[in-house]
Formats: C-alpha cells, structure tokens, sequence
C-alpha cells in the first residue's frame, strides 16, 4: 500500500508568486500616478491667480459703476434745473404776452394822452406870479406854474432812477428848491423816493420839522442822493398816502420823474383812488401835483409818453396839477 505524500499549501514558491504579483501592481501603480501632486500643486496655483484676477476686475468694476452713478446723479440733477429754468421761461412768456398785451390796449390811450399833453398850458395864479417875478427867466420855475400852495404838509416822492439822475438832476433839486420857497413854512416835510425808500432813514410815519437847518439838509442829501429805483412811481405814491394820510390834515404830494414801468395805468389810478378817498365834499385828503422831465438819452419815448399819461389822470383825479417840461 502506497503512502500519500503531504503537500504543503503555502510552499516557499507560492509565496514568492505572491510577493512578486503585489510588487508588480505597486510598481504599475507609482508608474501611473507619478506626475499627479504636481498636476495638482499646479492647478491649485493656477486657480489662486484667476481667484486675483476676478477679485481686481470686480474692483475695477465697482470703481466704474460709482462713477456711473454719480454721472447719472449729477445729470438727474442738471434734468432737475433744466426743467425749472424751463418752468420760469415759460412764466416768464406768459407775463410777456400779458404785458404786451395789456401795452397794446394802452397805445391807443396814451397816444391820445399825448396829444393833449401837447396842447396843454398852464395857468399861473395871482400868488404864482408874484413869487414869480423876479425868476421869470429860469425854466425850472415855469416848471410850476399853476400848482396851488394852500398845503400844510409836504412830500416828496421823487424817480432815482440813473435816467434822472444823469439827465435832470440839476432841473429836478432847482425844481425841488423851488417848491420849498413856494412855502414859506409849513408844519411838515417829508421827501422818498419813487419806490418808497425815505431820504432820511428811521423817520416813517414821523414830520420832518420845517426849519432853515433842515431846508437846508435836504438840499445837500438831494445832491448825491441815488437811492434804488425801478422807475415807477406808484409804490412811493401809496407809501406817502398809506402813511400820512389824514382827515384833518391837508397835505400835498409832488411828485417828480420821467418814467412809468409799471404793469397798467388803470391798476395804479384804481390803486391810488382806492387810498386817498374822496371826502364827504367829494375832494380828496392828499393833493397829488406832478412835475414830468423829458425823455432823455437812453430812454424809451414809450415809459415816458406812459409817466406823462398816468400823471396827467393822477393830478386830475387828485385836486393837483401835472406840468410837462418840454425838451
């Protein structure tokens, strides 16, 4: 009977087939996979400098966007003025079309006015001639020729205006002086200007005192006086009416200019006749007298032919006398 040989399983050559077997996969593994931390290194490092470079045009980007935005800003703004600047042209068009307007309906008037202001003469009273006598040859006195002098109070309301200033100026304080020495006393003086502005400041609603020493004062401030004007004297007349208006008093105003500015003659007649109100013997407190220059260099014929005009009705409606100087 045969005896069976023992195998051994796990034999020095089994073992080295298996060695071997787990060698040649360590090896195709290193062979395939070398190259791959340094791939990896080198994407990583790629990716970091397209990291940077996203982040330097998103800064670029939000530095162009605020300047967009405050581009748009500042042109909302500029919209924003345009359209008001357009806003006041327009109001300033529809005022124009409403003065011309109303300037074309007062041709026809004034035009006529005109006429008659051409044709107008002055009388002189028995008291006027003799103050007059001994000046007949000045032309500033004829100036107030016709103008009674029965007043207690004075004011003057007189145009500053550079029209009158750089050509009547001289007339208009040999004028003034005039009228001063037309009365030789008075309980009270008073003098502004055509937009109501006083000559001498702080005195509203007060007298001046009737003295030589204020004469005198008024004269030299007359001289260099060159207060605001819009040449217009309605504000200076309502002024001096408003203020010194009174039942018991009677008081004269002179007024003394070569322009009218304003909107509408009737608007001013209707403003005036509305302050100084007729009484119950149907006069009125305040007598309205007016002295009218020429038209002078510079000016418009048509204001002057307008302060002509709406003094004239003025003096009319006021128990006062309007005088036009001639050129």
């Amino acid at each position: 009977m045969l005896r069976r040989r023992n195998v051994e399983v796990f034999s020095l050559s089994f073992l080295d087939c298996i060695c071997c077997g787990f060698g040649a996969i360590i090896l195709l593994l290193v062979l395939t996979d070398y190259q791959r931390p340094a791939k990896l290194e080198e994407s990583r490092t790629h990716l970091q400098a397209q990291v940077r470079d996203l982040r330097q045009q998103l800064q670029v980007i939000r530095g162009e966007s605020d300047d967009l935005e405050r581009q748009l800003e500042g042109r909302v703004e500029k919209l924003e003025q345009e359209r008001h600047k357009l806003e006041q042209l327009s109001g300033d068009f529809s005022s124009a079309q409403g003065k011309y307007s109303a300037s074309t309906q007062e041709a026809a008037v004034t035009n006529t006015i005109e006429s008659e202001l051409v044709a107008a003469k002055q009388k002189l009273s028995a008291e006027m001639t003799r103050l007059l006598k001994d000046r007949a040859s000045r032309p500033a006195t004829e100036a107030i020729a016709g103008i009674p002098i029965d007043s207690e109070y004075i004011i003057f309301v007189v145009d500053t205006s550079s029209s009158m200033t750089a050509n009547h100026w001289d007339v208009n304080l040999a004028i003034m002086d005039e009228i001063l020495r037309m009365y030789p006393h008075v309980l009270g003086l008073q003098i502004m200007n055509d937009q109501g502005t006083y000559m001498f400041n702080g005195t509203k609603g007060h007298w001046l005192d009737d003295t030589p020493e204020q004469r005198a004062e008024i004269r030299s401030r007359a001289k260099h006086w060159h207060a605001f004007s819009q040449s217009n004297p309605v504000p200076g007349m309502e002024e001096a009416i408003r203020t010194y208006w009174a039942a018991d008093k009677r008081v004269s105003l002179y007024v003394l200019g070569d322009e009218f500015t304003g909107d509408s003659i009737q608007a001013a007649l209707d403003s005036i006749g509305s302050l100084n109100k007729l009484d119950a013997n149907g006069r009125r407190p305040v007598r309205i007298h007016a002295i009218g220059f020429p038209e002078g260099p510079g000016m418009s014929p048509f204001t002057n032919i307008r302060f002509s005009a709406l003094m004239r009705l003025v003096t009319e409606q006021n128990n006062g006398t309007f005088v036009g100087l001639k050129q």
